[in-house]
């Protein structure tokens, strides 16, 4: 059960277009930002990094990011993010065969040597204690280039925040999400956790 009730987005009218940004991302306001609005300034600071993170113009592919994000999702525990980060993934245009085969990313033929790597760098990264070391830069650096890298390490670092947020206030996972963790994540134990209703 969540800890914080979320409110009604139209509790804080200032906050329209961040609200739609996330509408676009994800097809709803998630519950994270409507507990949030209660310090709207929160809200709009995420949003603004947001934006700046999951840049359409950036080096990276914006459905690759929302992957990075599920991975360090994945290594924080956070149950929330880690089925949120698949349907932005999936709306973003990574196929369905891709998310499906979320699993065996090592091995599948739906992920390239590049991805992996980049994976196993959002795993590490988003570990605590923090394990990337000089051997996973050195592959990193066979595939991705330092500005591809400092993309890569936003997205974990933009769900880091989420991570922490919606464990603490055990936010109410949506329905979306929801079928995106039974279907695709259940095999590997994901059952939503404290973010259940």
């Amino acid at each position: 059960m969540a800890h914080m009730t979320p409110l009604p987005t139209s509790t804080t009218p200032e906050l329209a277009d961040t609200f739609e940004t996330f509408e676009r991302i994800l097809g709803f306001v998630p519950n994270s930002l409507k507990t949030m609005q209660r310090k709207p300034k929160m809200v709009e600071g995420f949003g603004v990094l947001t934006n700046a993170v999951m840049d359409p113009e950036g080096e990276v592919d914006l459905g690759f990011k929302r992957l990075i994000a599920h991975f360090a999702s994945r290594a924080a525990g956070c149950q929330y993010c880690e089925a949120h980060s698949l349907v932005a993934a999936e709306i973003h245009g990574i196929s369905q065969a891709k998310i499906d085969a979320i699993w065996d990313y090592q091995t599948s033929d739906h992920y390239s040597e590049a991805e992996r790597v980049a994976l196993d760098y959002a795993l590490a990264a988003g570990s605590v204690p923090n394990a990337v070391d000089e051997p996973l830069m050195v592959r990193m650096r066979e595939h991705w280039t330092d500005n591809q890298i400092c993309e890569i390490l936003g997205a974990v670092c933009l769900y880091g925040f989420l991570n922490r947020w919606n464990d603490s206030m055990a936010t109410q996972i949506e329905d979306s999400p929801t079928r995106m963790g039974e279907r695709v994540l259940a095999s590997g134990g994901w059952d939503g956790g404290k973010h259940r209703p």
